[in-house]
């Protein structure tokens, strides 16, 4: 409990350890009450200057023993409140729910009991004229700022709405009915956690027509902490709620229209039910405007609807006084749980029009809405954690980081704050006076990755040992210690979520954790992807496309050499060093290789010299050497890299081979560095974006040619260019066979490639073993 004491800042706690080894008691007291990880700061000062401050602290928090307790425990205890006051002072205020409550509560006549009076100065608060009654529907516009049954009128508002709560079975049928009768529907459902899989369905809403839309609360509490016993408002209860649902969520003949539906089906499916068909208002708007604008609600409704929806923050507030939507009131919980699937609705009817107009129907069809439901199985099926593993490999970070710590504090010749980008500073440019110093905005010296990149290029090695020590810091944090706590209590597996619009380029994107960031450049970032193994009796498969970005850039450019070097089977980056150096194939030495793979990799991200002399620490002046003789070597890609920047200025998007079309309208921007970040990006972003779309298609082709060949491979993870399978051990040959097949003719019929994709693939009983 937070006492508002003032104690003494943080001290060094080696000096602490000192003094307390010594016998100073206050410095044993701070130690007894302190975690004994390393803290580092200023020390001894601050533990004299406070050390009054900290005792007289000290005595305030401490609970004292000695108090003469005369009553019984029992005298403590909660008495029922006077029902008669309570009224009263409800009436007062025109609660008239919890009125009637207390009154059922203590079996007392609300009627014969009159308001008190207390309150007729004008201190009243002012009365809601929106609240929603039981199963009718709710009046409009509250008073300013005041969450009734409506939504805020933000901008312009909804119209004319009627939103209704529905508590019972009764209440519920002709909705059911009515969407059957129409074939669709918005819906949205409402929980108590981000996580679906961990997600309690508190309530489900529906919406029918502009305006028109209930919600059927089901879990909640009272929301007023005014719980008397097991009491709770009437609703329907879940079982018998789901059980109404289902076959309207199941039926084939109506369409289900959700905003980011892939969570709402993802909860449904951890509740019985397997809703289909659907559609999906963010997908619709990542179809049409990637690269435009966000594609959230909240952004959508104000773009599209010029209406903002009620912050989530306002229903179930912020910080420490934040609740969850269970705790909500039911008509709090339906102004805003209804005017999300009214908002949602109303975009579709917004944004499936422009499929058609703008041709992207196609797009939606075959990348977009069929790729929701192989998701949702995926994070679903998670994937197996070995904490044993991540534990032991934890130990072994921390002591190599120890150890660097040891070196990094001799090079320094003082004892400080590795983590600190401003001590570290001090130490390297103030204290060791090292060149190429920059400071930030605040005054500060610079020390990102590439200026301590730069100190080690030039031989310096504390800025060498201080990146180490954060590379296994990163590694240790972000993996080796947080993994474990993303494992699912119920299933014992890991499951990450995917965004399908988190990019401008199709790419997925994985939180919560992330695991397509795991590091694979170093030994130890290997390691970590030990820890992910197989369920007893199966195998990981991991299947990976081959270079298929060089492969693609060979076919959208058009380069001979390129789709020669493919058809052949030549190592394609011996290949351009071949080319560019006029070296043989044959005995080439590796660090050739390595600089034309870097050539080969950097030329697809637009790479300018600059950024290519850092990469293979060169002069600039050879970098663009290598970059010329490069475009000499290959011309059709200096004409597809001149040609699509022009088309991007023109035009202002560019496209992949099938159609998904990356906006970039910023791309004519004045400022010369922020034109050339964007020209780079249209040039890399048809062969990224196409790369996504074939592994889209795969994934989405996926499920039904295991089930075709009845085997049972469970798909776990998309990294990228990669695909993890779970595979029963007997089945390892098949399914590989099968994999590699769908992955390498996922782009036809749509897209004829002229350069053959190519699918590495390896079982294993773990997945570094099976990349």
């Amino acid at each position: 409990m937070p006492t508002n004491k003032k104690g003494v800042a943080a001290p060094d706690i080696k000096f602490i350890e000192k003094l307390a080894n010594d016998g100073n008691e206050f410095c044993r007291l701070v130690l007894e009450a302190r975690d004994l990880s390393r803290v580092v700061g200023s020390a001894l000062e601050k533990v004299r200057t406070n050390k009054d401050l900290a005792i007289v602290s000290r005595e305030l928090v401490t609970l004292a023993q000695d108090v003469p307790v005369t009553e019984g425990i029992e005298t403590f205890g909660l008495a029922d409140p006077d029902p008669v006051t309570l009224i009263g002072f409800f009436k007062d205020m025109e609660f008239n729910s919890l009125t009637r409550r207390v009154a059922e509560r203590f079996d007392v006549d609300a009627d014969s009991i009159g308001a008190t009076g207390a309150y007729d100065n004008g201190a009243r608060p002012e009365p809601s004229k929106a609240a929603t009654t039981k199963n009718t529907p709710a009046k409009a516009k509250p008073k300013g700022g005041e969450l009734g049954a409506t939504p805020q009128n933000l901008g312009k508002d909804l119209g004319s709405i009627a939103y209704e709560t529905v508590t019972t079975l009764e209440a519920l049928q002709p909705w059911i009915d009515a969407a059957f009768d129409q074939g669709e529907l918005a819906i949205d459902t409402e929980t108590d956690s981000l996580n679906a899989m961990q997600a309690r369905l508190v309530g489900v809403c529906l919406a029918l027509a502009p305006g028109k839309a209930c919600y059927i609360p089901l879990q909640h509490g009272s929301g007023d902490g005014l719980d008397f016993g097991d009491e709770t408002p009437e609703q329907i209860p879940l079982k018998q709620a789901l059980a109404a649902l289902k076959p309207l969520l199941e039926a084939p003949s109506v369409n289900k229209i959700g905003q980011n539906i892939k969570y709402d089906l993802l909860v449904l499916k951890n509740h019985g039910l397997t809703m289909s068909p659907v559609e999906d208002t963010m997908l619709l708007s990542y179809a049409l405007d990637a690269g435009r604008h966000g594609h959230g609600m909240d952004e959508l409704s104000q773009l599209h609807l010029e209406h903002k929806p009620i912050p989530f923050k306002e229903v179930v507030g912020t910080g420490k006084k934040q609740i969850t939507f269970d705790q909500v009131p039911i008509d709090k919980a339906t102004t805003y749980a209804a005017e999300d699937a009214d908002v949602t609705w109303r975009l579709y009817k917004a944004l499936k029009p422009r499929l058609v107009a703008e041709r992207k129907t196609t797009l939606y069809e075959t990348l977009e809405r069929p790729l929701i439901p192989v998701l949702v199985d995926m994070e679903a099926n998670g994937i197996k954690i070995d904490r044993a593993v991540l534990s032991r490999l934890s130990g072994e970070f921390a002591q190599k980081m120890g150890a660097f710590e040891e070196d990094i504090y001799k090079l320094a010749d003082q004892n400080f704050n590795i983590a600190s980008p401003k001590q570290l500073g001090e130490i390297l440019f103030d204290k060791m006076g090292l060149p190429g110093g920059k400071k930030t905005k605040t005054g500060a010296w610079s020390t990102d990755a590439s200026t301590l990149d730069d100190l080690a290029a030039s031989g310096h090695d504390l800025p060498k040992k201080i990146l180490e020590w954060r590379g296994l810091a990163k590694l240790k944090s972000t993996y080796t210690d947080a993994l474990p706590e993303h494992i699912d209590a119920n299933t014992g597996r890991v499951h990450t979520s995917y965004s399908m619009a988190g990019t401008t380029t199709g790419r997925l994107a994985s939180t919560d954790p992330n695991l397509q960031n795991i590091p694979v450049r170093t030994e130890d970032g290997r390691r970590i992807r030990t820890a992910f193994v197989a369920d007893k009796g199966n195998k990981l498969l991991s299947a990976d496309y081959s270079q298929i970005e060089l492969r693609l850039i060979a076919h959208i450019a058009d380069v001979p050499q390129l789709k020669q070097a493919f058809a052949d089977g030549i190592d394609i980056h011996a290949m351009t060093a071949s080319e560019i150096f006029n070296v043989p194939v044959k005995d080439m030495d590796p660090s050739v290789r390595r600089r034309a793979k870097a050539i080969n990799f950097g030329i697809i991200y637009g790479i300018s010299a600059f950024g290519l002399a850092n990469q293979l620490g060169i002069a600039r002046g050879e970098a663009a050497e290598y970059i010329d003789l490069y475009f000499d070597r290959f011309p059709g890609i200096r004409t597809y890299m001149d040609e699509t920047k022009a088309l991007a200025h023109e035009q202002g998007y560019v496209e992949t081979i099938f159609g998904r079309r990356i906006h970039l309208p910023e791309i004519n921007s004045k400022n010369g560095a922020h034109r050339s970040f964007l020209e780079r990006a249209a040039i890399n972003a048809p062969i990224q974006g196409s790369a996504a779309d074939i592994i889209r298609r795969a994934m989405i082709r996926m499920p039904d040619s295991l089930t075709k060949a009845n085997l049972r491979a469970r798909m776990l993870l998309q990294v990228h260019d990669e695909l993890i399978f779970e595979v029963p051990e007997e089945e390892v040959e098949k399914t590989t066979k099968l994999v590699s097949k769908v992955m390498e003719g996922a782009a036809v019929p749509a897209v004829d490639i002229s350069v053959a994709l190519e699918v590495d693939a390896r079982a294993a009983d773990n997945w570094e073993e099976a990349h």
